[in-house]
């Protein structure tokens, strides 16, 4: 019963914390709620594109506006606004960011023509930023490995809490896991989305990498720590760092392109967009 319950509650754990880095992440869709004429619309709007395609921007048809229309710039630059009117497409309205070189980004917002006030209301701005396409062979593996690597970190720290012996086995499991997905499969997914293989130190401070490397670093001492006799400490502080390094936002801090330079640094994707 007490492994049944130390199971549940490291997948519960687990959960939870992917559900948490999923949704506050500056990659993930941005929630949007605007009021026109007393009509309250909500969409979302993307935070992430492919550099293949032109980026479809797709709003439910509102009867309440005139005229809806999409601003963009590439982003951290000063440059003035490209405005793009929405086309009706049966029941939606369309319109398309233009395709960016990988980790290219942009900044954009909508405007909604008010019938009533002809005013023009503003949707906040947000920043997408565009990546190459990462082939599925690369993408599952890192992402299985990375989610049960910290599954069975969570699942150790638990039985280390516990005195329980089995933490090692678990411990071991999670080093193995994390250099096949965060150190093998990461710096291949990262190649095919932005360029380069790795962006964190010594060569930039990519987040992504920066906090991987931490991550396998702990993990490394835990391991051999534990290799003559089981030290609970050890397993219990290499688990925590992984949880805290795991809820931090994803591709925070991550590779941005230098539109200047034509070249890849390591940027800074605004949270707060």
């Amino acid at each position: 019963m007490k492994k049944v319950l130390f199971w549940t509650l490291a997948i519960v754990i687990t959960l939870a914390s992917a559900y948490y880095q999923r949704r506050t992440g500056p990659t993930h869709p941005k929630r949007i709620e605007i009021n026109i004429s007393n009509n309250l619309i909500k969409f979302k709007l993307p935070r992430s594109g492919v550099s293949d395609d032109d980026l479809e921007i797709k709003l439910p048809k509102i009867k309440s506006v005139d005229s809806v229309v999409l601003n963009y710039r590439r982003y951290p630059l000063s440059e003035d606004f490209t405005a793009i009117d929405f086309k009706q497409n049966d029941d939606f309205l369309i319109a398309y960011l233009p395709k960016q070189l990988p980790a290219g980004k942009l900044e954009y917002f909508i405007s909604f023509k008010d019938p009533h006030s002809e005013k023009l209301i503003d949707t906040e701005h947000v920043v997408i930023r565009f990546k190459g396409s990462v082939p599925a062979w690369a993408l599952i593996p890192h992402i299985i490995f990375m989610f049960v690597a910290m599954l069975l970190s969570n699942l150790s720290g638990i039985f280390a809490f516990g005195k329980e012996d089995k933490h090692v086995f678990y411990g071991n499991l999670t080093l193995i896991l994390l250099l096949l997905g965060g150190m093998i499969f990461g710096p291949i997914v990262q190649l095919y989305a932005f360029g380069q293989a790795w962006t964190g130190i010594p060569f930039g401070w990519d987040l992504t990498d920066n906090k991987t490397l931490i991550a396998v670093v702990f993990w490394i001492i835990a391991v051999l720590g534990n290799r003559k006799s089981p030290k609970y400490r050890y397993t219990l502080i290499a688990s925590i760092v992984l949880f805290l390094i795991y809820i931090i936002p994803h591709s925070a801090l991550g590779s941005e392109l230098d539109y200047a330079s034509g070249k890849v640094v390591t940027g800074f994707m605004q949270l707060f967009f």
